[in-house]
């Protein structure tokens, strides 16, 4: 039987634009993915899009790199200017970021579970957005999917009320305004906490007595998932949620496969290559701190296949996202793997609802959450912190009151990056690697794979030519391709 190469493009039900391709063959009598290409399909510019311009505009304009984790962006260039005009937020401060960062992970960890990655498993209604779709199998009776359906209605309700939450002290959601250097610009008051709390306890009770148990019967009825999806085992996490008595409720560190326990983690050993990717090649190899986004164009770099940059640390490929969190701070003792990665991160969830509180009661009402700052004439930051799907910083340059250089590394551009120079696949990549297929025309197991590390190609890829003239051709969920001048 010759190879068959399946490409899912776009893939849906995740943020933004991704195409990923896969080689299938029969190897030991059962059909499986030999190779894999992931390939970030538009270009993202807000590096360039930040150059010349006031820092303080920073988390504004890059919390509108996506609408899932606008507030991961909004903190990450908030903290790059802390360092960068040497600004400490008072406690008040620091704890409202957490409260408005916490309150989008949770919304970001029941949205992908019940509305990106559960239509995967279970056979709905004949209706949209149930139908139309593959053939996913059935594992489960009719009961159980009846609670699931059910239970992805609630879901869509509670997402509604995280935001709702967060938007007590953010003023609106997504995209607040209130991350700034210096800490955050709410001003707690009245009837914010007893609110705030009261949709806490609500969401926390969702996420403890039907998330959970609905993740555990996913995992107990699709068990053979802890051994697809492994990749390479590397796992990163930058830390996050910095706590009133100093340390972060997630630390910081790294787990490399071939060594036992956790490792530090020194910023300083990551580089972005671009040697398959359509970005000057002239930029490769280089830290972010200096890194440069120059796009080339697509028909002249023939070893290019993807406008995501490929992220390593001394060289290496490494995941990130709730699973690295977890497994680094000690929390999550399981493998790495498809089930893994939802098991980790509803615990995960539940973690941060729990937390909650006590960043709450640490919130003095009437005190202001930011410290004055200046912009200095020349300094540079950085900004580390996690995305609901994993790590991400945004490093600054400033040059004369302005920003002369800005690069951000997503936690997509980590899991969903291309081969690098020594051709490696990316950790995405790798994980598709062996994952057995039963239709080749509808490839389900390959989505399970890509969908449990979350992508948001919002995060990694942007672009808007409005000159453009061409052809746009849509696929649809069978593969049949119509055009459209």
């Amino acid at each position: 039987m010759p190879i068959i190469t399946a490409s899912i493009d776009p893939v849906t039900r995740i943020e933004g634009h991704l195409k990923v391709d896969v080689e299938i063959d029969t190897v030991d009598g059962v059909q499986q993915v030999v190779d894999a290409h992931c390939i970030g399909t538009l270009f993202r510019g807000f590096e360039k899009i930040m150059e010349g311009r006031d820092p303080r505009d920073a988390p504004n304009i890059t919390s509108r790199i996506c609408g899932v984790c606008p507030t991961s962006h909004g903190l990450a260039a908030a903290l790059t200017l802390d360092q960068a005009f040497g600004a400490t937020p008072p406690t008040t401060g620091t704890m409202m970021r957490n409260l408005v960062h916490g309150a989008c992970f949770l919304e970001s960890h029941i949205l992908h579970f019940y509305i990106l990655s559960l239509l995967d498993y279970i056979k709905g209604p004949a209706m949209a957005p149930w139908q139309p779709g593959w053939d996913t199998g059935r594992r489960l009776d009719a009961a159980s999917e009846a609670r699931l359906q059910g239970n992805y209605l609630q879901a869509i309700a509670m997402r509604r009320k995280c935001h709702e939450m967060g938007a007590i002290y953010g003023g609106k959601l997504p995209h607040t305004p209130s991350f700034i250097a210096g800490g955050f610009t709410a001003v707690s008051g009245g009837t914010d906490k007893a609110g705030f709390l009261s949709l806490l306890n609500e969401i926390t009770a969702f996420i403890e007595g039907t998330l959970l148990p609905d993740v555990e019967l996913l995992a107990s009825l699709y068990s053979d998932y802890f051994a697809i999806g492994q990749g390479y085992g590397n796992l990163l996490s930058y830390g996050v949620f910095a706590e009133a008595g100093g340390g972060t409720l997630f630390a910081p560190g790294r787990i490399d496969a071939g060594v036992a326990g956790i490792q530090a983690l020194d910023t300083g050993r990551i580089a972005e290559q671009v040697t398959h990717s359509w970005y000057d090649d002239g930029t490769t190899g280089k830290h972010p701190s200096v890194g440069e986004t120059v796009p080339v164009h697509p028909d002249s770099k023939s070893a290019g296949y993807s406008w995501l940059k490929a992220p390593r640390y001394d060289g290496d490929n490494y995941e990130c996202g709730p699973l690295s969190r977890m497994a680094v701070n000690g929390d999550y003792r399981g493998g790495v793997s498809v089930m893994d990665r939802h098991l980790a991160r509803a615990q995960e969830a539940l973690k941060i609802a729990q937390a909650m509180p006590g960043w709450l009661a640490a919130v003095a009402d009437g005190d202001y959450g930011y410290a004055p700052t200046t912009v200095p004439d020349s300094a540079s930051g950085v900004g580390l912190t996690e995305a609901p799907r994993g790590a991400l910083a945004h490093w600054i340059g400033i040059e004369s009151g302005l920003v002369s250089h800005y690069q951000i590394v997503t936690p997509t551009c980590w899991n969903c990056s291309p081969r690098d120079a020594a051709e490696q696949r990316g950790p995405l990549e790798e994980a598709l690697i062996g994952t057995p297929v039963k239709k080749a025309d509808q490839p389900v197991e390959v989505l399970r794979v890509i969908h449990s590390f979350d992508p948001c190609l919002d995060c990694a890829t942007h672009v808007m030519r409005p000159d453009r003239k061409g052809t746009v051709y849509i696929v649809d969920r069978n593969g049949t391709r119509t055009a459209e001048a």
